[in-house]
């Protein structure tokens, strides 16, 4: 009986800790309107064509060398 209580309680507190427990303030409560920790999040000037570009050559060149290290054995 009372390993079913105690179950129960646990249960019960981790179901509750969610409403209870905030990681962060919200962005305008005492800060005066401004969002706290710098600026809101959102889209930035990180440009990704550059980096997709890169990743699609080293992949190629990946596979390239694959093909032919394996087609290098199979000759021996």
């Amino acid at each position: 009986m009372k390993k079913n209580i105690l179950k129960l309680m646990v249960i019960g507190a981790l179901i509750a800790a969610p409403a209870l427990i905030f990681a962060q303030p919200n962005p305008g409560q005492n800060s005066g309107g401004t969002p706290t920790g710098g600026a809101p999040i959102g889209g930035g000037s990180a440009p990704l064509g550059g980096g997709i570009a890169i990743l699609l050559a080293m992949g190629a060149g990946y596979g390239a060398r694959r093909v032919y290290k394996t087609r290098k054995k199979l000759a021996e």
